[in-house]
């Protein structure tokens, strides 16, 4: 079975920086959705993020709240969500890492809940309001399907916390570039280089940032730093909202082969 462990390997053996874009499904709705995730696996996505809509994202920024509020007030639901997504996943090649909150997972229970998002091809899971002492049963449950749980470093996470936290997570280590909820920023904290120097001297799992990367140059900055993975969510949600779903469409795979150019050693062509 191909674990998200497994893509990073092969990447890091072609000496390749991983591009993940984050979506929320449901915005504006289901179809674009499904058509968003092919359009971000023909143009440089490694793998996608799909954020499930929930009504109270304390991890998410305006940008990323603002959508999931529209996607719920479209009755969209975790059930549809996984339709999407059963649909989708044979036909691409980027492996999906599934965003929620704990609360949907605790009321289905933590087996029937992975039991049904592995069924569906899911491969990762981020569960940002769930503490890492209270992440065994979850990790060590999704482990036993297949589901790789990624666990989030902040930037105000101490050197123990970071020692276990990098013991613990499993795909890769999510670190958090900046202190506070998801957004664009304009420029990328320098402390970003200096924990990521912290992390690779505890373990050598790969290093996804995100978390205010919203342009190519940042995710430059951030690659040369030495992350294993660039995270971009806020700039790809803003611009699938914008326009129509068509419009939307364009402009996400406009900024997903830019991102990618920016971070391949051999840089792809940028649309036009």
């Amino acid at each position: 079975m191909t674990t998200i462990s497994n893509y990073f390997q092969l990447l890091r053996q072609r000496q390749q920086c991983a591009l993940i874009p984050f979506i929320t499904a449901g915005d504006p709705d289901l179809e674009t959705t499904a058509d968003a995730l092919r359009i971000l696996d023909c143009n440089g996505a490694d793998f996608i993020e799909v954020g499930v809509p929930y009504s109270d994202p304390l991890a998410d920024g305006p940008v990323i709240q603002a959508a999931a509020t529209r996607a719920l007030q479209r009755g969209t639901k975790l059930e549809q969500v996984l339709e999407v997504l059963a649909d989708v996943i044979p036909n691409i090649k980027a492996p999906i890492i599934l965003f929620t909150y704990y609360n949907p997972i605790l009321h289905r229970g933590i087996k029937s809940f992975l039991a049904i998002i592995a069924d569906v091809g899911v491969k990762g899971l981020v569960v940002p309001d769930l503490p890492l002492e209270e992440a065994a049963e979850l990790i060590q449950t999704a482990a036993s399907f297949g589901i790789e749980v990624i666990l989030l470093v902040a930037p105000t996470s101490s050197q123990d916390r970071i020692d276990a936290i990098a013991r613990q997570s499993q795909g890769f280590i999510y670190l958090v570039s900046v202190t506070g909820v998801t957004g664009m920023r304009s420029q990328i904290q320098n402390r970003v280089q200096h924990l990521i120097t912290d992390l690779r001297s505890v373990t050598d799992k790969p290093i996804g940032v995100g978390f205010g990367i919203s342009a190519p140059e940042q995710a430059h900055q951030v690659k040369e730093w030495g992350a294993d993975a660039v995270i971009v969510g806020s700039a790809f949600v803003k611009r699938l909202a914008e326009g129509s779903p068509t419009q939307g469409l364009q402009a996400i795979e406009q900024l997903c082969r830019e991102l990618k150019a920016a971070i391949s050693l051999q840089p792809v062509g940028l649309a036009k």
